[in-house]
């Protein structure tokens, strides 16, 4: 595999470094190159942060270029929005529907637009677009703060990764905390099937 590129965009707060750790972890197990960056990020919540993973013999650097990601994985919905730079035609969206309002749009009185205004807006660039519910899932699973790996187990679950779900999996059991990973394993395989489970149906 020549390379393919994923682009993590969040909030502080929302687990995306976590996510995009769990992703290079797993490659590393399936024995790929892979290079993982947080672009720029801040610690509290509600700063923007922006991942990047790069797998395959040609991720050499871990810059992804504009239009080249295979994955642009939204943990906030205009967050995703503000990254579509990353994306093309050939891009998967897979967006969370977890809004968190940015203090300028509170500031400026301007109200956080639908749902279905920001899918419009990113079918301008790809037709592949995948809503996930990770608030509900991870409330589900035992904790909001369980989203970031609803949403790793909805990408394992649409199949379009280089790295196998055990391996992701496997990942996520090392890098969260033991009293933790219950729950989260939980939440991996609600974000698994809620794909999955679309799937069988069309």
């Amino acid at each position: 595999m020549k390379e393919f590129n994923i682009v993590l965009a969040g909030v502080g707060g929302q687990g995306t470094l976590l996510a995009a750790e769990a992703i290079g972890v797993a490659a590393v197990k399936d024995e790929l190159n892979v290079r993982v960056s947080e672009i720029h990020g801040m610690a509290q919540r509600g700063g923007a942060v922006v991942s990047t993973v790069r797998i395959g013999e040609d991720a050499l650097s871990s810059t992804v270029l504009d239009g080249q990601a295979d994955v642009l994985l939204g943990f906030e919905p205009l967050e995703t929005l503000r990254n579509l730079k990353y994306a093309s035609e050939k891009t998967l969206v897979m967006m969370s529907t977890e809004r968190i309002p940015p203090t300028e749009l509170a500031a400026k009185n301007v109200k956080y637009p639908s749902i279905e205004k920001l899918i419009e807006k990113v079918q301008i660039f790809t037709s592949h677009v995948l809503l996930v519910e990770a608030p509900r899932l991870a409330k589900k699973a035992g904790s909001s703060l369980a989203q970031n790996v609803v949403l790793l187990g909805a990408l394992a679950g649409a199949g379009v990764l280089p790295v196998k779900t055990e391996s992701l999996k496997e990942a996520v059991r090392e890098l969260v905390p033991a009293k933790h990973l219950e729950m989260n394993l939980r939440a991996f395989e609600l974000g698994w099937e809620s794909v999955t489970v679309g799937k069988k149906k069309t």
